[in-house]
């Protein structure tokens, strides 16, 4: 960083004393003026990347909790039963599978 800033200071030395020669230069200004408009959309560009960037790391972060409480829960069903009533479980939910002479109630009012 020192090297950058020295080489600037230097760059910066030596315009002043062209523009002081009375050899004040419009290109100078110019060049100037061109990367001072570059530096501001440059850093906007750069605002711009760091909000979408926080928006997917938010995003990101959501997903893994999500996945977070999936696996919990899928630990606790495997700790919480033998393997045949977790087979049965899944057939009864996933599946809809019921035991011959059961009947299930579905309730349709909606309430």
């Amino acid at each position: 960083m020192c090297i950058i800033k020295t080489y600037f200071n230097d760059w910066m030395m030596h315009f002043m004393a062209v523009a002081q020669n009375g050899r004040k230069s419009i290109i100078l200004r110019i060049v100037l003026l061109v990367f001072a408009v570059y530096s501001i959309i440059s850093l906007f560009n750069l605002q711009i990347q760091l909000v979408e960037l926080k928006q997917e790391l938010s995003d990101n972060i959501a997903i893994k909790e999500a996945t977070e409480l999936e696996v919990a829960e899928m630990v606790r069903l495997l700790d919480s039963g033998t393997e045949a009533q977790l087979i049965e479980k899944a057939a009864r939910e996933r599946l809809g599978y019921v035991y011959p002479e059961e009947q299930i109630h579905i309730d349709l009012s909606g309430q």
